[in-house]
């Protein structure tokens, strides 16, 4: 008789459970969340932009300063479990929505490969599509459709 493994905590722990290590651990670290979106004030559409937030690096994705974002980035948003059905700006494909929402994580998560690279491989990332908003003029003119799209999967996850 052989016992099978646990099931991963993302799979038996709901998000308002999770410790913070778990919760963080989620994020993939695709920096789409970290890009500008313009809200259309007459019709409430979203439009992402390819503008990155200052504190985002923009080749790797990763917050150049994660521990005091929020002091640096009045605006940044923390995340959090009863926040996570009412957000419409987040990816398809980001990993609090898909479980808010009942689904497992994307096959490309870096959480199933272990390999924080398929974030990339996957076209889930920001990571060389962006630019920082240091460098940009008008968010207007960086309007894109790609960060509200799911990332590409072998399995169609």
């Amino acid at each position: 008789m052989t016992s099978s493994p646990s099931a991963p905590f993302w799979k038996t722990t709901p998000l308002v459970d999770m410790t913070t290590e778990q919760w963080e651990s989620l994020c993939d670290g695709c920096g789409r969340c970290c890009l500008h979106k313009l809200r259309d004030d007459d019709t409430e559409e979203l439009h992402y932009t390819s503008v990155a937030c200052r504190l985002l690096d923009v080749k790797t994705c990763q917050c150049t300063d994660y521990p005091n974002r929020h002091r640096k980035v009045q605006d940044c948003v923390t995340l959090t479990p009863a926040m996570i059905p009412d957000l419409d700006w987040l990816p398809p494909d980001c990993a609090y929505k898909r479980l808010s929402d009942g689904h497992d994580l994307p096959a490309w998560h870096p959480l199933i490969t272990g390999d924080p690279s398929t974030v990339i491989t996957s076209g889930a990332s920001a990571a060389g599509r962006c630019i920082s908003e240091r460098r940009a003029g008008a968010l207007e003119d960086y309007i894109v459709d790609w960060p509200a799209e799911p990332a590409a999967t072998p399995d169609g996850n």
